[in-house]
This record gives structure tokens, C-alpha cells and sequence, in this order.
């Protein structure tokens, strides 16, 4: 993939390296090594997945890990499987290494650790990558290499660098008195720590209340402060958000059992110690000039002005459960992965792509890349990365060794049912909602259609380039997504009659559900750029919506699959159905234009056996002759049963032949 510079000719050279063995990275190399592609993977432990030795720290996951679904399809059941990466080999499925429906995190890691020698990936453990740069060289496809710089000194350079080292640095923050503040990724886990304790945890989020799920039956009580509101995954449809596995602390504050949460700017805060050793909140405006270790007796409280402020009381355990953030440290500068804005500290600057805006060539995957869909879908864990992971993989083969992206090619008339069976059976759309698209692209003539899954939506305009397919005559974007109201500050998810029946209303769904776009060509980037608030792509020429179903199962007749047909035949002016070769004689005689299934059947002498009816239409049409009424009437001629004279008629088999 380009030719190599002369300043580093003694380091290894790779076409392609992976930073990290956790899931992210295990995933591409299994892709890499399925192509036979050149790759090396670092990682730091002695073994894969080393986050997950970790974290957890109370090591129950919240993936969940359906054993059941009633259902033998293996495409179906990933939809239900959080916790599998994609591989061809059966044995690779999570719910060999557990029965739990939240698993173990040491279930995890024994997975990681089976998938990568069972598909024998080329990893290099005990290996710290301590920096990374660019090599300028004119000969390399992007002009320059990636050069990684390991604990020894060992360099290796790279074509391709894939970064797979996810979240990994707890985020701080800084107020006078943080240094009372212990941290989630420190905190002892075992609750006689905190017997008859008053705690305070600062963050709202899965490690916040996963900690506080841990410690609240032997707790005094427990305080939660956070900026925001807690945000509830079953309201907002969003995995990252807590789940209800860890909100037992939701029920003793409603229920008034002495816990709470609580909402303020925790750079606005301080923490003060008193004689006690009791920690108290106070606000940083009070402190003045005066040194923020200074005990809390002479140091003005909030309580002093309102003597019923709500966190009066002193603590005794203040805990940071505030997540975490992507470690910049070992990247120079030259590689511009980062910015000064406060989100992009916390995620790399990458494209709807997965590569950096800044070094070509230079991709982020795993949960280090949600920044292209955070609070929106599922690229942020297993069950979504897994399929982004596919989808940047699918674009490096395009891209490097001219693989066009994975299609099948239909007849027009399957097209109705190519769609129905994606979108009751893939996990890629169902889990990458409003991310990952399949796009029909339709040949000349609409008479076939090229099928293309789980494609970044964001990315349409330049479809052509990166998969090496072409959209010259129209074509459907298939996605699943949830309605525009489905959730938000306030909103009651479950309300009476929120769920929409009617196909005349699909429009107005609320749960996730197939969402099918019409273009007569392809979005330019300009209108994808500046398409409509909260739409994911720009105004198509037409849309239809599948109407939500509850048991997400779109294969109703008459109200899922009729009005798709309608729609698409609307679009293609042309009817789909398929027919008897009796209905196609007919059409022949009295249309213009034949259903396709027509043309790609019954005109190319693919079936016509004479029926009765048939006959009877064609002796109508006086394109056949009446034989039985000539039969009838022979029998009643003179002994010689001579035919009248006139022209002989044609056999039936010729006339088949010639229809």
C-alpha cells in the first residue's frame, strides 16, 4: 500500500496496525486475517481484553446475553446477543461462556481470550505503545507512515493505523478539595468498607449507580450529585444512560428511604473537611482567598445563609464516578486528534467514517469512536462496534486491494421481500439505528437491484467512491429508527396509546421501526452537510415508514408488507407482484407495460400451460379458434366429417410457442 521511506527502513513494517486487543481490536484483526491481509495487533497485557480484568469493578456487565428467542436464525439472535463479536465460527458465540443474562466480566475476558487463539490473530502482547507519529513519505498512498514507538524502543511503522484502546482515562475534575475525592477506578469495592457511612458520590451515570447498588444496604444513606438530571436507558432508547439493573438508589429516594440525587455544576462546589474528619459541600465563591484545606469550622458554609440547605450533613466517603475519557498522551500533535472543545477531549475528531479528520489513514474504532453516534445508537459497545468495525473494514478493502463492497443482485420483482427479510433479521440496522443503512441501488431500467448492507448513512454522497458501486439510476436507503418524539426531559414513555397501529399513521411510530428513503440519485454532501434538524439524511424524493410492531416482527400482509409493496411500485412505476402466466397472457393483451415479472418470465418462454379459462379468454380475444364449438358441430356433419373449407387453424403447441 506504498512504498517506504528511507529514514526508517530497519523497523517492521505492517500494511495495517491495531492499538489494542479488547473487543474493537480483535474484531478488525479477525476481519484482516479472514482477507489475509498483512496486520500486527499491540496490546500492553499479557492477554486480551485487560480493561475487563478491571471493570467492571463490581464485574457484573450490564450486555445483556439472551440464551433464547425462540428463533433458529443466527442473524436474528445476534440482535439479542450484546456481547459476541462476528466470526464464521459457531463456538465464538458468548453464550457458550455464560448462562447469565448480565454476565460475569471475567466471562468476558476468558471469551476474548478463546477468540483470538481460536482464530489465531497476530497479536503482540506485553507490548506498551509509548508514542505515535507521522513520517512524511511522498511515495505512501496518504503521503507519510504511522510510526509507533513501544516501552523498549522498538519502532514499527505502518501503512493503515487502526486505534482500538477505547476510554481509558478516568475524567477529573478540579475543585478546591478534590483531593478528598477518592475515584471509581480505586474505591474499595467491599461494602463492610462503608458500614454505617454516609457517602457522596459525584457522577449519575452506570459506575455511579453500579457503586451505589453495591454499598446502599449497609450505608447511613448515600447523596448522588451530578450536573444534569439522571438520564433512564428504558426513557431515552439509549444503552449508555442507567440501566435499570443499577437504579435500585431511584427507588429509596422516591420512597424516601433517607438516599437521594441531588443537581448542581460541580465546578462551582468545594469540599471541606471539619474537626470530625466529615466532609462538607460548599460553594467555591465562599472560600474567597482563603486555602481550601482550611477546616470546615472556619470556612462559610452554604447552611450559614439557609439553614435547611439540602446537603448540610457531613460525609464521611466522597466517591468520583464521573466515567471516562480517550488518552490523547501517547499521539503527537501532528496527527490532530484532538481540539479544544470540551466533547472532543473526551473523543478522538474522527469522520461519519471512523478516520480521523486530521491524518488520513488513521482510523478510530470501539467505544472510542461513539462520538459519531453518542446518545443516538449503540457504537459505543460490543453489540454496535461490532458492525462499525465491519463497515470500516469493508471500506479498507475497497480502498487498498479493490474489493468492491459486498453486494447481491436481484431481479426487481424480490425486491419487496429482500427488504422484508433484512429488516426482520439483521442485528447490524436493528442495533446501529439511524447509523448503518442497506442500500438498494437500482440497475437501468429497474429490472434489478444491487443489495449493499450496513453502510454509514452519514457517508451517501460519497457511495460511489468508497464502495466501488454505482447509483446512476435511483435508489432505497433502509434504516430503523424511533419517532421523533419517543423521549426527552419530562415525557411519560409509557403513555396510554403510544403505540401506533394503523398503517395510515406509521408515520407517527414511536418504537423502533424500518424507515425506507427514496433518491432518484444520490444526496450530494452539501445537502447531507445541511439536511433538516434531527433527520439523518437529507429530504428524500419519497419515504415510507413500516409501522412499529411489538414483537418487532414486520410480516404482517396486509399491514406491513402491502403498503411497502405500494410504495415501492409507486416509486418505480411499475407493479411487483408476481403472476400466474395466464394473468401475464392478459396483461400482454390489454397493457403497454408489463409487470416486470412478466417480462422476466412469462416473455421469455418461461411457462404457459392452456387452461380452460385461458382458452375461453383467447377464442374472446378472436386470437384463438373456438375448437370445441368446431368439435360439436363436426359430429354433426355427413359420415366423410369433412371440415368446411377455409383456412386450417393452428395447432396449440404452435401457438404456445409463438405467444
Amino acid at each position: 500500500m506504498g512504498c517506504r521511506g528511507s529514514g526508517l527502513l530497519a523497523a517492521p513494517h505492517r500494511d495495517y496496525c491495531v492499538l489494542g486487543a479488547g473487543p474493537a481490536g480483535l474484531q478488525m484483526a479477525a476481519f484482516l486475517q479472514r482477507a489475509g491481509r498483512d496486520y500486527a495487533v499491540f496490546e500492553r497485557a499479557s492477554a486480551p481484553g485487560s480493561f475487563f480484568t478491571r471493570y467492571p469493578r463490581h464485574r457484573k456487565l450490564i450486555s445483556i446475553n439472551k440464551q433464547y428467542t425462540g428463533k433458529a436464525n443466527a442473524e436474528f439472535n445476534l440482535r439479542h446477543d450484546w456481547n459476541s463479536l462476528l466470526s464464521h465460527d459457531p463456538q465464538l458465540l458468548f453464550r457458550h461462556y455464560s448462562r447469565a443474562y448480565f454476565p460475569d466480566a471475567g466471562d468476558m475476558v476468558r471469551y476474548l481470550g478463546d477468540f483470538a487463539r481460536r482464530l489465531g490473530l497476530h497479536v503482540l502482547y506485553n507490548t506498551t505503545i509509548t508514542h505515535v507519529t507521522l513520517d512524511k513519505d511522498p511515495q505512501a498512498w496518504n503521503g507519510h507512515r504511522f510510526v509507533l514507538t513501544d516501552h523498549k524502543g522498538q519502532v514499527y511503522q505502518c501503512s493503515v493505523l487502526l486505534v482500538a484502546t477505547g476510554l481509558s482515562v478516568p475524567t477529573l475534575i478540579d475543585f478546591p478539595g478534590s483531593e478528598h475525592v477518592e475515584g471509581y477506578e480505586s474505591v474499595s469495592v467491599d461494602p463492610e468498607d462503608f458500614v454505617g457511612q454516609s457517602v457522596l458520590i459525584l457522577g449519575r451515570g452506570n459506575s455511579a449507580f453500579e457503586t451505589a447498588e453495591n454499598i446502599m444496604g449497609v450505608t447511613n444513606f448515600i447523596h448522588m450529585l451530578s450536573r444534569s438530571r439522571v438520564r433512564l436507558s428504558w426513557s431515552t432508547h439509549y444503552v449508555g444512560d442507567v440501566r435499570a439493573i443499577n437504579n435500585g438508589l431511584l427507588d429509596t429516594y422516591q420512597l424516601k428511604s433517607l438516599d437521594g440525587l441531588l443537581e448542581a455544576d460541580l465546578k462551582d462546589l468545594a469540599l471541606v473537611k471539619d474537626s470530625k474528619g466529615k466532609f462538607h459541600v460548599t460553594l467555591k465563591f465562599f472560600l474567597g482567598e482563603t486555602n481550601a484545606s482550611w477546616s470546615a469550622d472556619s470556612v462559610r458554609l452554604p447552611e450559614d445563609d439557609s439553614d435547611n440547605f439540602a446537603m448540610r450533613v457531613g460525609y464521611d466517603r466522597v466517591i468520583r464516578c464521573l466515567g471516562w475519557k480517550f488518552n490523547f498522551s501517547i499521539f503527537d500533535q501532528s496527527l490532530r486528534l484532538s481540539s479544544e472543545n470540551e466533547f472532543n477531549k473526551k473523543y478522538p475528531l474522527i469522520k461519519a467514517s471512523y478516520e480521523s479528520k486530521g491524518s488520513r489513514g488513521l482510523f478510530v474504532l470501539g467505544t472510542a469512536s461513539h462520538s459519531v453516534d453518542y446518545r443516538k445508537s449503540a457504537g459505543g459497545f460490543i453489540h454496535g462496534f461490532r458492525y462499525t468495525v465491519r463497515a470500516v473494514h469493508r471500506l479498507l478493502e475497497h480502498r487498498h486491494h479493490g474489493v468492491t463492497w459486498p453486494t447481491t443482485e436481484h431481479p426487481i420483482t424480490q425486491l419487496t421481500s429482500s427488504i422484508i427479510r433484512r429488516v426482520n433479521e439483521a442485528s447490524g440496522l436493528y442495533q446501529m439505528f439511524s447509523v448503518l443503512a442497506d442500500i438498494i441501488l437500482l440497475k437501468e431500467n429497474a429490472t434489478t437491484f444491487e443489495h449493499l448492507e450496513e453502510f454509514p448513512m452519514q457517508m451517501l454522497a460519497q457511495l460511489e467512491p468508497l464502495t466501488g458501486r454505482t447509483a446512476q439510476h435511483g435508489l432505497f436507503v433502509i434504516s430503523m429508527e424511533y419517532g421523533k418524539n419517543f423521549s426527552g426531559p419530562g415525557k411519560d414513555v409509557f403513555f396510554y396509546e403510544r403505540s401506533v397501529g394503523h398503517t395510515e399513521d406509521a408515520w407517527l411510530s414511536n418504537f423502533l421501526h424500518p424507515v425506507i428513503y427514496y433518491y432518484k440519485q444520490l444526496p450530494t454532501e452539501q445537502e447531507v452537510r445541511f439536511r433538516s434538524p434531527h433527520w439523518p439524511l437529507p429530504r428524500p424524493t419519497a419515504i415510507h415508514h413500516i409501522v412499529e410492531d411489538f414483537l418487532t416482527d414486520w410480516t404482517a400482509p396486509v399491514g406491513h408488507i402491502l403498503p411497502l409493496r405500494r410504495f415501492l411500485e409507486n416509486c418505480l412505476d411499475t407493479d411487483l407482484r408476481n403472476f400466474y402466466a395466464e394473468s401475464c397472457f392478459r396483461f400482454a393483451l390489454t397493457r403497454q407495460k408489463l409487470p416486470p415479472f412478466c417480462q422476466q418470465g412469462y416473455l421469455q418462454m418461461q411457462g404457459l400451460a392452456i387452461t380452460e379459462s385461458l382458452q375461453q379468454h383467447g377464442v374472446e380475444s378472436k386470437l384463438l379458434q373456438n375448437y370445441a364449438a368446431a368439435t360439436e358441430n363436426s359430429s354433426q356433419r355427413t359420415s366423410d366429417r369433412a371440415l368446411a373449407p377455409g383456412p386450417r387453424a393452428q395447432s396449440l403447441d404452435s401457438d404456445k410457442e409463438e405467444l
